[in-house]
C-alpha cells in the first residue's frame, strides 16, 4: 500500500510540483519560452511558404500561360460521348439514344442564332480565309475580343433544327465534333503529301476525315457525310483563342459527321483524324488530333 501511495505522489508531483511551481516538469517560464520559440519557428516555416506562393504567382499572367512550349495539339472529342466510346442504340426504341440525343441539345444550344445578335460580341467570318486576329493577349487587356458567329444551321441534318433525333431514329447517327481550345494556338494546313487520297485538298481549313479502324469494317460503314461552314474541316478564322477572360463567348468551329447506311446489328469500329502541319498523334493519347468509337445500331 504505501508503494502504490509513494507511486501515486510521484506521478502527482510530476504533473504539478507545488513546491518548484514546475507542470510536467516545467516551469511556467519555460514552456512560455518552448511556446515562443514553436510560434516564430512555425510562422517563419509559414511566411517562407506564403512568399514562394505568391513569387510563383508573380510570374503567372491571368491572360496567357508562361510557359507554352511544351503545350500537346489539341484533342478532338466528339459529341455524344459515353463510357468506353461505344455508341450503342436500337433505332426503334426513343429510351436507348436519348442520352445521345440531349448531349447533342446541350452542346448545340450555345450555338443558336439568337445568342449571337450582340454585335459587340459576334462578328461574321464567313468571307475570312485565314486567321482571324484580335491584337496580342498582352495588349488591351481590358478589351474583350469578339467572336466569330458559328450557325448550327450550318450543320444540316446534323444541327437538330430539321431532325430533332439527329439521325438516330433513322439508325444514321450524327457526331459533332470539335477541336479542343489552346490559347494562342494557330492550327496550320496540312501538307498535300500528308492528306488521304480521298480528302480534298482546302488550303483555309484544317480537314477532318473518317473511315473504318479495322479492315473487315471497310465494306459496312457506308457513305459518310460532312457539315460545317466549310463542310469537312475546321475553319482557320476561328483561331486564335484568347481565353476565358479575353475570349468568354467564344464558339468553336463544329463539324458534324453523319453516318448514313452503317450496318446493322454488328459492331462497327471507326477512327476519325484531324490532319494539320502542327498536329500531331499519340499513341499514349487516343484523342489527341484523333478518336475512334464503336457504333452499334439495332434494328
Amino acid at each position: 500500500m504505501t508503494g502504490n501511495k509513494d507511486s501515486d505522489g510521484g506521478w502527482r508531483k510530476f504533473l504539478w510540483n507545488s513546491e518548484k511551481k514546475e507542470f510536467l516538469g516545467r516551469t511556467g517560464c519555460s514552456w512560455f519560452k518552448i511556446l515562443l520559440f514553436y510560434i516564430i519557428f512555425y510562422g517563419c516555416l509559414a511566411g517562407i511558404f506564403v512568399g514562394t506562393i505568391q513569387a510563383m504567382l508573380l510570374t503567372l499572367s491571368d491572360y496567357k500561360p508562361t510557359y507554352q512550349d511544351r503545350v500537346a495539339p489539341p484533342g478532338l472529342s466528339h459529341t455524344p460521348r459515353s463510357d468506353k466510346s461505344e455508341i450503342s442504340f436500337n433505332m426503334s426504341d426513343e429510351k436507348t439514344y436519348k442520352k445521345y440525343v440531349d448531349s447533342l441539345n446541350e452542346l448545340l444550344k450555345i450555338y443558336n442564332e439568337s445568342l449571337q445578335l450582340d454585335p459587340k460580341m459576334f462578328e461574321d467570318c464567313e468571307q475570312d480565309s485565314t486567321y482571324k486576329e484580335r491584337g496580342s493577349l498582352d495588349s488591351d487587356k481590358e478589351a474583350k475580343r469578339k467572336a466569330c458567329r458559328f450557325d448550327r444551321a450550318w450543320l444540316s441534318s446534323c444541327s437538330g433544327i430539321l431532325d430533332p433525333a439527329y439521325g438516330f431514329k433513322e439508325g444514321s447517327p450524327c457526331l459533332v465534333v470539335k477541336l479542343n481550345r489552346i490559347i494562342n494556338f494557330r492550327p496550320k494546313p496540312p501538307k498535300n503529301d500528308s492528306l488521304p487520297t480521298t480528302l480534298k485538298t482546302m488550303s483555309d481549313v484544317i480537314p477532318i476525315h473518317c473511315k473504318n479502324k479495322r479492315d473487315e469494317d471497310a465494306d459496312k460503314i457506308g457513305p459518310i457525310e460532312y457539315f460545317g461552314m466549310k463542310g469537312p474541316g475546321f475553319p482557320l478564322q476561328y483561331y486564335p483563342y484568347y481565353g476565358k477572360r479575353l475570349h468568354p463567348q467564344y464558339l468553336q468551329p463544329l463539324v458534324a459527321i453523319k453516318f448514313s447506311n452503317l450496318t446493322q446489328n454488328q459492331e462497327l469500329r471507326i477512327e476519325c483524324k484531324v490532319y494539320g502541319e502542327n498536329i500531331d498523334y499519340s499513341e499514349k493519347d487516343r484523342y489527341q488530333g484523333r478518336f475512334d468509337v464503336k457504333i452499334t445500331v439495332k434494328s
